[in-house]
């Protein structure tokens, strides 16, 4: 079994449903031996869709390639140069949070990592002018001297006026306290005196994002300066943005619980909406923007959902948050899954496929849709997994490795498999477990989370470097210089750190800094580990009995569990006697504010576990985080559907041949099946092969 999927740690300890041998092999040699296919609620692979789609996508890409289209390629080209630049002040809480937002709106998700993006239009010598220039700038400003050289800077002559776009989004997101203008084509920056006379009211870094929010213009987005108890300077900050900017935004104060839990007053700042658009006109911005939607199939490989997400965002010009998706699907592998995109037309989609490529990702049955997927929309996934280097374990030599092959595959079959989560959703093996990180977090321990997410490997790599640099000396800064720039999580956390310290409020908002998605993949680690040691603990103590105080699921046609109105049944004493439920019905809760324990032994064994984490009186709700964990059911045991298996034992001749991919033909298994969705084939083929590595 690949060691980088299973946790000796975690999964040694738990127990088997079958009792045959098994035998190993290794799985995962290569992506292309592990292919995973999304089944939609219909029951219809997603890879069985009908490729006119594709082909209707394509004339309509060729009859409206028109000026107006490439006007739109230009303008998205623009806005991806807003949202990459942006993501250097990534901070939630300059954003404003969603729930303390008093104009009801969605805030601006700075999610994708920092492009240098003036590398690519203004020559060495001309950046470096531009950085003496910055410094002088904000040197010549503390000590309260403007000189007359510091009037203008001038970067060159642009005649490409999209070029000259970009450049001047890009100057002033990565200098916001300078100003860019045109004489001709000639593209030039000078001090930003507004800038300066905030920075009398507020902090340089909350100027920055001001200003930065300012040039961005994002739709919907709003700004939030930090909490301020004073009435009069609330004031004077109310007065500055109406005099300089009154048509352009509008401000309101509102209060907010802080880090101690006292409420304070902040004040928010958003765009205007335009006035005069006619009915029709808003009617037609809803459909064309807020209303469009364009699902597909994405084919990655070797590359995390999230990941591939944020691939497609940066190509599109658009937010993570504006796609949707019914699961994450595994890294190392080959996967195919459905996906639906907001505000982006499928003509636009069919543009960045070259693009994307590159990181090898493909678009399948590009078309129309009209709304979003939801997690849990699908019935399950086909898996088509090749185990390699097959052979009986080491101290079984007593049958042919045939029959312990078919042994295997028929037991699982009869009796199915213990339905635990699966080693992805814990993350590799590594010095600290992403499940440790989510207790920390439950338990608001803040700076403990961020340096069990920064405790380096045993390695010697630049990202483990980086790690070592924080964790010997706090220098947040230092730290990420070194930390390279596909580390997105990492790099958010030391941004956040290196603007507010290294104290209990900097550890806060360097988690508050990164996507929802992200923090709470760490508690649902910890959450999931307590399940899978529960499932292990009830199959130990009662087997495949139902007994009395098991919990059962009343509405059976909810497959995904993940409804509000799951409701569940306790088993009565009668009811065990008559054996009226089988163990199919079944299941456990992941821990949260909303689920019901078992009434017997195994809901003893919550109670004592979570106590002994220090959560005996944890509500699961970690709001300077805005993490809600309301649990779930999970059934205890699960079957694969159709599964078939070929086993290859090649000859003497046929071991030393090597294919095209440089993989041995020694004897190896190809395994084919189904299953429900939130099943995991790893902990299938564990159960199957009975490997722990």
């Amino acid at each position: 079994m690949d060691t980088e999927e299973f946790s000796p740690n975690h999964f040694g300890s738990l127990c088997y449903v079958n009792d045959h041998v098994g035998f190993f092999g290794t799985i995962k040699s290569s992506p292309a031996d592990f292919v995973v296919t999304e089944i939609d609620v219909s029951g219809n692979l997603v890879t069985d869709a009908c490729n006119t789609a594709n082909e209707k996508c394509e004339i309509e890409f060729e009859k409206n390639d028109t000026k107006a289209t490439r006007k739109q390629k230009n303008d998205a080209e623009i806005k991806r140069v807003k949202y990459g630049v942006s993501a250097l002040v990534n901070d939630k809480c300059m954003a404003g949070a969603k729930n303390a937002n008093p104009f009801n709106d969605n805030t601006a998700d700075f999610e994708l990592d920092h492009i240098d993006f003036l590398h690519y239009f203004l020559d060495l010598s001309v950046q470096e002018s531009l950085d003496q220039f910055s410094c002088s700038v904000k040197t010549a400003w503390r000590s309260h001297k403007v000189e007359d050289q510091l009037n203008e800077l001038s970067l060159g002559l642009f005649t490409d006026k999209n070029e000259r776009a970009l450049i001047h989004s890009a100057v002033r997101q990565t200098y916001p306290f300078l100003l860019t203008f045109t004489k001709a084509t000639e593209l030039l920056v000078k001090p930003n005196q507004d800038y300066q006379e905030l920075c009398n009211l507020t902090s340089e870094e909350e100027a920055d994002g001001f200003f930065i929010f300012l040039d961005a213009k994002l739709e919907n987005s709003t700004f939030t300066f930090k909490p301020d108890d004073c009435k009069e300077h609330r004031t004077a900050v109310h007065h500055f943005i109406s005099k300089k900017f009154g048509k352009l935004l509008e401000t309101k104060s509102f209060s907010e619980k802080g880090i101690s839990g006292l409420q304070k007053l902040c004040i928010s700042v958003r765009l205007r909406e335009k006035k005069g658009s006619s009915r029709k006109r808003k009617s037609m911005d809803v459909i064309n923007k807020e209303d469009l939607y364009t699902g597909f199939t994405l084919q990655k490989e070797n590359l995390e959902t999230l990941e591939a997400i944020s691939y497609l965002a940066s190509s599109l010009g658009v937010l993570p948050s504006d796609f949707s998706y019914a699961g994450i699907k595994d890294k190392k592998a080959i996967t195919y899954q459905a996906m639906v995109v907001r505000k982006v037309a499928p003509e636009r989609l069919k543009q960045v496929e070259s693009i994307i490529g590159k990181k090898s990702m493909k678009l399948h049955n590009i078309h129309t849709e009209n709304k979003p997927l939801r997690l849990g929309w699908l019935s399950g996934n086909n898996f088509s997994i090749i185990v390699r280097n097959i052979k009986n374990h080491s101290n079984d030599a007593s049958v042919k490795i045939q029959e312990r092959i078919g042994e295997a595959v028929q037991n699982i079959k009869e009796k199915g498999f213990l339905n635990y989560y699966g080693p992805q959703r814990f993350g590799k093996v590594q010095n600290s477990q992403s499940n440790d990180i989510g207790l920390a977090l439950l338990k608001e321990e803040m700076e403990k989370a961020v340096k069990l997410l920064l405790t380096p490997d045993n390695t010697e790599d630049p990202v483990n470097n980086a790690k070592k640099h924080f964790i010997q000396t706090e220098d947040a800064k230092g730290a990420l210089a070194l930390m390279p720039d596909y580390k997105i999580r990492e790099r958010m956390l030391l941004r956040a750190i290196n603007r507010y310290g290294a104290n209990q409020e900097g550890y806060t908002r360097a988690w508050f800094s990164i996507p929802h998605s992200m923090r709470i993949f760490y508690v649902h680690a910890f959450c999931s580990k307590v399940w899978n040691e529960a499932a292990s603990y009830r199959f130990k103590s009662y087997g495949l009995k139902v007994v009395e105080g098991d919990l059962v699921l009343c509405n059976q046609d909810d497959n995904s569990l993940l409804s509000d109105k799951v409701s569940v049944h306790i088993v009565t004493k009668e009811e065990e006697m008559s054996n009226k439920y089988s163990i199919n019905q079944v299941v456990l809760p992941m821990p949260g504010y909303s689920i019901k324990y078992p009434a017997n032994k195994i809901g003893e064994w919550y109670n004592e576990t979570l106590a002994e984490a220090g959560l005996q009186a944890c509500s699961f709700r970690v709001s300077s985080l805005q993490l809600n964990i309301p649990g779930c059911y999970r059934h205890i045991l699960k079957h694969p559907y159709k599964l078939s298996y070929e086993l290859n034992l090649g000859d003497q001749i046929e071991t030393e041949k090597l294919t095209n991919d440089g993989m041995s033909l020694k004897p190896y298994l190809v395994l084919k099946f189904k299953l429900d969705s939130s099943c995991y084939a790893t902990v299938c083929l564990r159960e199957i092969m009975k490997c722990n590595f």
